[in-house]
């Protein structure tokens, strides 16, 4: 991820580049779960970031990790 006049910028590279050939445009909170996500770490570690950085309830917070993870799933987007 980097940082491109204000925008946070995602390119896939090595065999994520072949699958998925594009970019991927993260807001503020989409950056923030790909900061989580570069160490090794829970949902349930991550939520609790969340729940450190930002005002919102921890339903709300998991449900949208989950959809984030998923999202970078569905595209091969997630060394696992």
């Amino acid at each position: 991820m980097r940082n491109i006049a204000g925008s946070n910028i995602v390119v896939p590279v090595g065999k994520a580049g072949e699958i998925f050939n594009g970019m991927i445009t993260l807001n503020e909170s989409g950056a923030f779960f790909w900061e989580c996500l570069k160490e090794e770490t829970t949902v349930d570690e991550i939520v609790e970031k969340i729940l450190d950085e930002y005002e919102i309830d921890e339903q709300t917070a998991k449900q949208d990790v989950e959809k984030f993870i998923n999202m970078l799933r569905k595209n091969n987007l997630l060394d696992e």
